[in-house]
């Protein structure tokens, strides 16, 4: 299943070289704070519906939504899995710089929002659970690697809290774990994760 994921995403993601090679580099900067969540992001999910039913139907996750329709990647995310996302609430995307949100939305932008978007899924199904085994075993912290081919590193604080860094040193937290899906798992996360850019 995760070689099946990992070329649907290929395919899309060759699908934009293209438009990205016109693009603006206009990098989306990074909000080093973890954040504190006040959503209710992930209430209204049902664990017999996939992630991007569940996701739809959740008004705190609509810009990532958006985004997700806009990359294409609702069928990635509707695939069997199991698959586990980092989702960020709609103000988790509200807090990055001025201007960056409507940047992302820009057609010239959508290899850089694809990237991004994959950047927050993992092939397979982790809970935090498990996030916290792999995390004791390897002394502390442990390297997961998206479905983009880029790596996030987890750790816990002084409260066990899970935290995940991005490629470019931003850290957020997982401030609601373990939302069951139909073909995998959603963390709702205080921030947006961000790979780093990628050539094409």
């Amino acid at each position: 299943m995760k070689k099946i994921l990992l070329l649907s995403l290929a395919l899309i993601m060759c699908s934009f070289a293209v438009l990205a090679q016109a693009a603006d580099t206009d990098p989306v900067g990074n909000v080093p704070a973890l954040g504190s969540m006040k959503s209710t992001a992930g209430d209204s999910m049902l664990p017999a519906n996939d992630i991007i039913q569940n996701i739809a139907a959740d008004k705190d996750l609509s810009i990532f939504y958006k985004f997700v329709n806009s990359a294409n990647l609702a069928e990635t995310y509707e695939s069997k899995g199991p698959i586990t996302i980092f989702v960020p609430a709609n103000e988790a995307f509200e807090s990055l710089p001025p201007g960056k949100l409507d940047t992302l939305f820009k057609p010239a932008h959508v290899w850089e929002l694809t990237h991004i978007l994959a950047y927050h899924a993992i092939a397979g199904k982790f809970s935090t659970k498990e996030l916290h085994k792999r995390i004791n075993k390897h002394k502390g912290s442990t390297t997961l690697t998206t479905i983009s081919g880029g790596k996030l590193i987890a750790k816990t604080d002084g409260d066990n809290n899970i935290i995940l860094e991005d490629e470019t040193g931003g850290q957020c937290i997982i401030s609601r774990s373990d939302i069951a899906q139909s073909n995998g798992v959603v963390h709702i996360i205080s921030k947006v994760l961000l790979p780093k850019a990628k050539a094409v």
